[in-house]
């Protein structure tokens, strides 16, 4: 059953009851009169900020951005309509014209720029986070809250590039909600509108410890991390077994993201079994308890990790590094160049759709 009031549902997850809120509630009339004496301000002009900001700009919220002058962002900024002076700052006065200070930073700079944002973080703002990390990990990030302001979370769930891909599309992104400090009496009111003149689809209730322990989890474990690692040891196992690169390519990644995932995505992976040979559903009910068994350790290490504070330090740690940069484009290099992603780059260049 559904029960609804004024745009919330509460809804069965699987046996459940959670609430969510629906944008159907905050057409943007009732978004224009709610944060008419609001001046939103994006801190940060990352996949978060550069997504959030452009959403926030073309549902007609009054927006501005606030990076490093003439810095990287600033440049793009600039290209994407942002005028200096006018919608587009410094960090700092962005953070003071702001009374809702979405702080989009990385992780790494909401750490290292806290001490400069802190003074124009006054009461009556709104501090606005898309990541529980700088809060549930302060005693890495010092990023204290000062009392007398609203701090609140909205965390897509998704790129900040889908988001906006989605929005354009006329579509929307789930996202989570939490608040973690309610000053006004009004926070999780304010977030939900937020949360809709983003763009997000529908918004689903979590606290901030929770976000970022579940969005640690999933990147290193089945969104990134996992399936990366699983795509490489089968790839591997073919190779090594005389399988040509294309076979092996097309059996492990290629079938995968462009025949099965869709069809979970769609309507779940029962749906996806009934949609394949019953030699490949036996195969499968057969075997993924094997993998079940063998992942759930590692899982239990990787949740262990993220919530006693190693994943968030080692990633301050790495991010903060003078050379990052270069680092990373050393690993994603090596990522690139490995026989599996040069196979699936021909794959790819082969599909009917590249071809017109």
């Amino acid at each position: 059953g559904i029960q609804q009031i004024r745009g919330m549902k509460t809804l069965d997850f699987g046996g459940s009851k959670e609430k969510v809120y629906e944008r159907s509630d905050w057409p943007k009339e009732k978004l224009h009169d709610y944060f008419k004496n609001d001046t939103i301000a994006v801190l940060g002009y990352g996949p978060q900020g550069h997504g959030q900001g452009l959403n926030l700009r073309d549902n007609g919220m009054n927006v501005i951005v606030g990076v490093r002058k003439d810095g990287r962002s600033w440049k793009k900024a600039v290209a994407e309509g942002w005028v200096p002076g006018k919608n587009l700052f410094s960090i700092e006065e962005a953070a003071n014209k702001g009374t809702v200070v979405m702080n989009l930073l990385s992780d790494a700079a909401q750490r290292d720029l806290w001490s400069t944002i802190k003074p124009y973080i006054t009461p009556g703002k709104t501090l606005y986070f898309s990541h529980g990390f700088a809060i549930t990990y302060k005693d890495q990030t010092h990023v204290v809250p000062p009392a007398g302001v609203d701090v609140v979370l909205c965390a897509p769930k998704g790129s900040g590039a889908t988001l906006r891909t989605l929005f354009l599309d006329g579509k929307g992104l789930n996202s989570s909600i939490a608040v973690f400090q309610d000053a006004s009496g009004k926070a999780k009111e304010r977030v939900v509108g937020l949360g809709v003149a983003i763009g997000s689809g529908y918004l689903y209730e979590t606290t901030f410890e929770k976000e970022v322990y579940s969005d640690l989890v999933g990147e290193r474990g089945i969104l990134m991390g996992a399936i990366n690692g699983l795509f490489r040891a089968q790839y591997d196992i073919l190779r090594a077994q005389g399988h040509s690169p294309s076979e092996a390519f097309n059996e492990t990644v290629e079938e995968a993201t462009q025949s099965l995932f869709p069809l979970i995505g769609a309507k779940g992976m029962d749906w996806m079994y009934a949609n394949c040979s019953v030699t490949a559903q036996r195969g499968a009910l057969d075997w993924h308890q094997k993998f079940y068994d063998a992942s759930l350790p590692v899982f239990k290490e990787l949740y262990e990790s993220v919530k006693n504070g190693t994943e968030s330090q080692r990633s301050l740690d790495k991010n903060s590094q003078a050379d990052y940069r270069e680092s990373l484009e050393k690993e994603l290099k090596e990522i690139r160049e490995a026989e599996i992603w040069r196979a699936g780059e021909t794959v790819r260049g082969l599909r009917p759709e590249n071809n017109k």
